[in-house]
């Protein structure tokens, strides 16, 4: 709280410090009472304020640029501050002394200076919450104690404070909104300290009624705070132990205010097109719109606050809201600690995220969160993030010996693979590695890992076919639907060794369903006989269906047998036959086996059913 005093000296002047009270220049009434009839009226021009008087002034007082031409004595006999200065004089314009003074870093400004001078003329000053914190500074920095004067600025202030405003949560936080702009006065006299139990106090309370029409008024009211000004608030909530849930909510309501665009949904290639080298998201438009360099700083700052007091408690912050804070730390380079302590709890509730949420934009950290316009430096989504959370997630779940989130995180994982498939510049191995993550016991089905390693080649079609045996072995072909088994039996990006793969699996289904039907049990006579009908019904069509499975196997046997005639002739002529003619003889062979293995089982009759229906469709395309 450094005091600065600015005089202006004139060096023909001389000037004695008793002369302070009994300047000639004025007459100092006998009673101090009547020291408002030296103020007829006020008047403001420009940058002065004048006082109108019959008596002529003999001070002026600088604060910031408004100059205050006054009278010396109302001053010094309330403020201690002003009566221990040495002045120098200088000749005014009337030929009367005139002293000058410059007050620097005086809390609360020219507006506060003129409700300290109305007080010290014994004028009225109108005490509320707007003005009573810069009021209290401004006494403060002039020493208005009460040893000048019973009643002074001090006393009056500090009692306002404590009995009115302190017992009103309005008026409270409107003081610690006006404490923003009066550092460090309103820290050292304990205003804001006081300010923030205040409402710390209230708030538990509010917290035990549950009413929640009051948290969201409280919770708006509280966000509109600095942000030190509200780390002192939820520093002090937190000390009275209220609920984690309370917290929380407090926090993302902050953040909704403070960060703009942590909201802003992701939609990945589905919202820009697959192949778009360069992703314009509205959050990053936002933060150039709003102050560059100096701003991408302050929401640094906002952002390591907020997650340095979030609750430990995972079931108190949703796990969306963690991955939105996650992706704003990224974005604006916050601290590598913080960000790593984000990933395991986002890590530990991965089965509560969505795809969308785990949709997070690569950026580039030493270019301050600006996306990478070079397709070719990286993807367009952040793959290691979402690695490393899974690989936390597998740890946790190791440790915590349970296996129920793993069904949904498998179908998250797939979902998220065949979003990022679309990416043209995702690598084999980036997207191999993630899909390998879980355990072969993870997935009950391949179907969602089959859908995303379909639109991988899709988008690469020049992919070499060493590559993609390599990424189709991934995926295991006895876990596919048999409506998955028909897409890929003719899906041409496949292997030809995928396709057979696929192929046997299919048959193997077709015949387990079979056996499974002729093994099934009786059971009641009366209901066997009342669902006689429907069996025989599913019965036929389901051989109608494998018949037409086996015109499909011997459709593309034919085919094999061709393409193996056109080897044979090219080999016979180079004189040579390879190794890979007798691959195919092999595959030829086991055909034939298959197909007299079908024939054997055709026509076996099944008493009853096993309550599903196959159906075996062609399929263009599979969701």
């Amino acid at each position: 709280m450094k005091k600065s005093l600015t005089t202006t000296q004139n060096p023909g002047s001389h000037y004695n410090r008793s002369d302070q009270l009994h300047d000639q220049s004025i007459v100092i009434p006998a009673n101090p009472s009547k020291l408002i009839n030296l103020a007829d009226s006020f008047e403001k021009k420009e940058h002065s304020w004048f006082i109108t008087s019959h008596v002529p002034t003999d001070l002026t007082v600088q604060v910031q640029e408004i100059t205050f031409n006054v009278h010396k004595y109302p001053l010094v006999s309330k403020c201690g501050y002003i009566g221990q200065l040495e002045f120098q004089p200088s000749i005014s314009d009337f030929g009367n002394d005139l002293k000058e003074l410059k007050l620097e870093n005086f809390p609360g400004g020219p507006e506060t200076f003129e409700m300290i001078l109305k007080f010290c003329y014994g004028l009225p000053v109108d005490l509320n919450p707007n003005n009573i914190a810069p009021l209290r500074c401004a006494s403060e920095f002039l020493e208005m104690t009460e040893e000048l004067e019973a009643g002074n600025l001090i006393s009056k202030t500090e009692s306002f404070l404590t009995l009115v405003v302190l017992s009103s949560w309005k008026d409270t936080i409107t003081v610690l909104k006006s404490c923003e702009t009066l550092s460090p006065w309103a820290e050292n006299l304990q205003i804001v300290r006081r300010c923030c139990d205040s409402i710390a106090w209230k708030a538990s309370r509010e917290n035990t009624t549950k009413n929640a029409d009051g948290e969201q008024w409280w919770f708006r009211e509280v966000a509109t705070f600095r942000i030190d000004h509200y780390m002192r608030v939820i520093s002090a909530i937190k000390a009275k132990n209220t609920r984690p849930e309370f917290i929380a909510k407090c926090i993302m309501h902050y953040a909704e205010r403070w960060l703009p665009g942590i909201n802003v949904e992701f939609e990945g290639l589905r919202g820009y097109g697959i192949g778009r080298n360069d992703l314009q998201f509205s959050i990053l438009s936002n933060r150039k719109e709003e102050g560059g360099y100096g701003h991408s700083q302050e929401q640094k700052a906002i952002i390591e606050s907020l997650l340095s007091v979030l609750p430990p408690q995972n079931e108190a912050v949703p796990c969306k809201f963690l991955l939105q804070m996650l992706k704003m730390a990224m974005m604006y380079s916050a601290s590598p600690a913080l960000i790593s302590e984000l990933e395991k709890r986002v890590g530990m509730m991965l089965e509560d995220a969505t795809v969308n949420d785990l949709l997070i934009p690569s950026y580039n950290s030493a270019d301050q969160g600006k996306l990478v316009k070079s397709p070719e430096e990286r993807t367009m989504h952040d793959i290691d993030v979402v690695q490393r959370i899974v690989e936390y997630f597998l740890t946790h779940e190791h440790q915590q010996q349970e296996k129920t989130g793993k069904s949904n995180v498998s179908k998250l994982l797939d979902n998220y693979l065949a979003e990022i498939a679309g990416d043209p510049n995702l690598s084999i191995t980036k997207f191999q590695v993630l899909a390998e993550l879980l355990p072969e016991n993870a997935r009950a089905c391949d179907d969602g890992l089959y859908r995303a390693i379909d639109t991988y080649l899709k988008t690469h079609p020049s992919l070499p076919e060493h590559d993609r045996r390599r990424l189709c072995r991934i995926m295991n072909c006895e876990k596919l639907s048999l409506d998955a088994c028909m897409h890929a039996a003719q899906n041409d990006r496949l292997p030809l060794k995928t396709i057979i793969q696929v192929l046997f699996s299919e048959q193997v289904k077709m015949r387990t369903a079979l056996q499974g039907k002729e093994s099934a049990p009786n059971g009641n006579n009366s209901e066997q006989e009342g669902n006689h009908a429907s069996t025989d019904a599913e019965i036929k069509n389901l051989k109608a269906e494998l018949e037409n499975a086996k015109k499909q196997m011997a459709e593309l046997q034919s085919d094999y047998s061709e393409l193996q005639q056109e080897y044979e002739k090219i080999s016979s002529k180079q004189r040579s036959v390879s190794s890979w003619s007798s691959g195919w003889r092999k595959i030829k062979k086991s055909f034939h086996t298959k197909s007299e293995a079908n024939e054997t089982g055709e026509g076996q009759q099944r008493p009853n059913s096993i309550g599903g229906r196959f159906s075996f469709r062609r399929r263009s395309s599979m969701s």
